[in-house]
């Protein structure tokens, strides 16, 4: 007896299990939300893969009269079709946030409302533009995302997959900064330089590393992997790995506290007599 042809549902759950299940969790929201149901239908179910679904969807919030949504969604999606890479990241980051934030309960709560997903993701496609020197575009599409998200992050930056932006309003990253794999970083965050110096002048973030809310990180300098910087610490000299550092100037306070920081987002300082938030 041949097997039955998978539906639709299966073929999505076989081939993106995060795409199947943000479809299933934009269903029951059509069924209880009505007011918004057609939002999540144009959003969300009306679309065969993520990549057409987050193309739509911010072409919707960043498309003006400069630039209509319809253009806006034509070059976005040139890019995640020529640098497939991006749609991993996507995802990386989509997981991140559900992973992580306590306030999550579903895939599709992020992607659709979370101003710090989107702008990473439109920065993405920002980082392509300026790699096939479409500058000017690229530098539009930053001035876009600032006015729309409340983030700013220059398109030459580099960053890696899996970061959550928790809440994301204010975090400016500039152009010679590197952010690395699995970052958490809290609103207010700035990687930036020290005045007016040329040249590679900005923040090496490394793997795993949390960043707190309102941190400064400022300079050419490293955050070793593994590390956390407190919430308001102004950082100007080199952070060692597994450590964290806190205050204005940052110092060593001590080590991180566990093994994955930006996983367990732990934003207290332990030591023999008291716990200390940072």
């Amino acid at each position: 007896m041949e097997r039955p042809l998978p539906t639709i549902a299966e073929k999505f759950a076989i081939c993106d299990p995060v795409w199947s299940q943000m479809r299933e969790e934009a269903l029951r929201i059509s069924r209880t939300e009505p007011a918004i149901a057609s939002f999540v239908h144009a959003t969300v179910l009306n679309h065969e893969r993520l990549e057409d679904a987050l193309t739509f969807h911010l072409a919707q919030k960043l498309g003006n009269s400069d630039v209509g949504p319809m253009v806006v969604r034509e070059v976005f999606q040139s890019a995640l079709d020529d640098e497939p890479s991006i749609s991993d990241a996507v995802r990386a980051d989509l997981s991140a946030v559900y992973e992580r934030d306590p306030a999550v309960n579903t895939y599709v709560e992020p992607f659709l409302f979370f101003k710090g997903f989107l702008a990473l993701q439109a920065y993405r496609i920002t980082h392509w533009l300026w790699a096939k020197d479409r500058t000017t575009f690229a530098l539009h599409f930053q001035s876009r995302i600032s006015e729309v998200f409340g983030v700013d992050i220059h398109p030459a930056a580099q960053i890696g997959r899996g970061i959550m932006m928790d809440h994301g309003t204010g975090i400016v990253i500039g152009e010679t900064a590197v952010v690395e794999d699995d970052v958490s970083m809290l609103h207010g965050v700035t990687l930036g330089g020290t005045g007016k110096e040329q040249g590679d002048r900005h923040p090496k973030i490394r793997r795993g590393v949390m960043l707190g809310s309102g941190a400064k990180v400022l300079g050419n300098i490293e955050v070793g992997a593994y590390s956390r910087v407190g919430a308001g610490s102004v950082v100007l000299a080199p952070v060692p790995e597994r450590c964290t550092v806190a205050g204005v100037p940052a110092r060593v306070v001590g080590c991180a506290g566990c093994p994955q920081p930006a996983h367990e987002m732990d934003q207290l300082i332990q030591d023999a007599d008291n716990d200390y938030q940072i």
